[in-house]
């Protein structure tokens, strides 16, 4: 890829994460050069879409942690987004967690400031978790860009979701913004 912005588009194991070769199109037709990681779950579960993905991106999609030995692969991102963020994830992040290297990536992003937007998907039951509000705030008073509530993803009951609903265009939005 040859396009001077690059996106960091990091996912997690939550359905609309099935459709994340849609918005990786989406987001080169904007111009931006896309570098997909993944938590180790959703990893998993794109297995047989990461060879794809990988052609899609002309970069490996990363799911674990680069080891001391191995050159770094991805360009520097000028803005990542960690869409969709389940409630680990959420967690993960606000609690400077590293148990994949999505967490690991956004620690780093949190300590040196790199811009960073994070988008839940968590139906309204987990959404009431007493971690999941304080992991909300402190991610925004830590400067991060949340897409949560009105403007954002807004959750639903268990069971009501549609993953072909999520709003991608929010995210591909608050990274143009930020870049």
């Amino acid at each position: 890829m040859t396009n001077n912005r690059v996106l960091y588009l990091l996912g997690s194991a939550a359905p609309p994460v099935l459709g994340i070769a849609d918005v990786v199109r989406r987001a080169q037709a904007d111009g931006w050069d896309v570098c997909v990681g993944l938590t180790e779950t959703a990893a998993v579960w794109l297995d047989e879409q990461l060879p794809a993905l990988e052609a899609l991106t002309g970069r490996p999609v990363r799911s674990s942690v680069r080891q001391p030995r191995d050159a770094e692969v991805w360009p520097r991102a000028d803005v990542a987004v960690v869409a969709p963020a389940t409630l680990n994830t959420v967690n993960v992040a606000a609690l400077g967690l590293t148990p994949h290297f999505v967490g690991g990536y956004v620690a780093e992003a949190l300590g040196k400031r790199w811009p960073l937007a994070v988008m839940p998907c968590v139906n309204s039951a987990y959404a009431t978790h007493p971690q999941f509000g304080r992991s909300i705030g402190t991610l925004r008073e830590a400067g991060v860009r949340v897409l949560y509530g009105e403007g954002g993803f807004e959750p639903l009951p268990p069971g009501r979701a549609d993953p072909a609903d999520y709003p991608w265009h929010l995210a591909l939005e608050a990274a143009a913004a930020m870049a």
